[in-house]
């Protein structure tokens, strides 16, 4: 019935003090060692709970355990993608190149126009979010996605290229309450090679 298969808290490419003085050591530990790691603990816990149910032939409170699944599954989803899409200061940042700089120069007019809406995107997710830009292949074009939680306002089937972790837990040791402030930091930190790679591949 079960193949035993469960979510693992993924490796970082890069070292937990590599994205200062942006992202402290100490943020990014508890960020991917507690944080994430809850997500993932969340997850199983649920999947195994499932399989208990299902073995025993026993009622379960559908509609709140995939609720709850849901949002477990978004938090790992998400944060495994937010850590690909960031480098250390001088190997991330900057501008974009690539089929990334012609997209979003086609979609936005320019890069700061782009970095202005997705900044507005992130800065302005109520309560606790994330910022993404996605892709939409029925029309060839990127959008801009402010997902609440970790699984609400999503584009449905829309491919995620680049994601911005605004729960508070991602920048309260750095940045306190100042929101703006980590937003304005992770331009620094954006790894442009990842996120045109996540293109490329939509694009063939």
């Amino acid at each position: 019935m079960s193949s035993e298969k469960f979510y693992v808290l993924p490796q970082l490419p890069y070292g937990y003090g590599d994205l200062a003085p942006y992202m402290s050591e100490e943020q990014l530990r508890i960020h991917h060692t507690i944080h994430h790691q809850a997500y993932v603990n969340g997850a199983n816990a649920i999947l195994k709970r499932l399989e208990e149910a299902r073995k025993g032939n026993l009622d379960i409170d559908v509609k709140a355990v995939l609720k709850e699944l849901s949002f477990n599954i978004g938090g790992h989803v998400l944060h495994s993608m937010f850590w690909r899409n960031l480098a250390p200061p001088g190997k991330g940042g900057g501008k974009p190149g690539g089929r990334l700089a012609d997209t979003i120069e086609k979609e936005f007019g320019s890069f700061e126009r782009f970095r202005k809406e997705f900044t507005q995107a992130a800065v302005s997710v109520e309560g606790s979010g994330w910022a993404a830009l996605a892709f939409c292949r029925i029309l060839g074009r990127p959008l801009i996605m402010q997902i609440e939680k970790h699984n609400l306002n999503i584009y449905p089937a829309f491919p995620i290229i680049m994601v911005l972790d605004v729960f508070e837990h991602a920048y309260y040791i750095d940045y306190k309450n100042k929101r703006a402030d980590f937003v304005e930091a992770f331009w620094n930190i954006v790894d442009w090679d990842e996120v045109n790679k996540r293109l490329e591949a939509l694009l063939g």
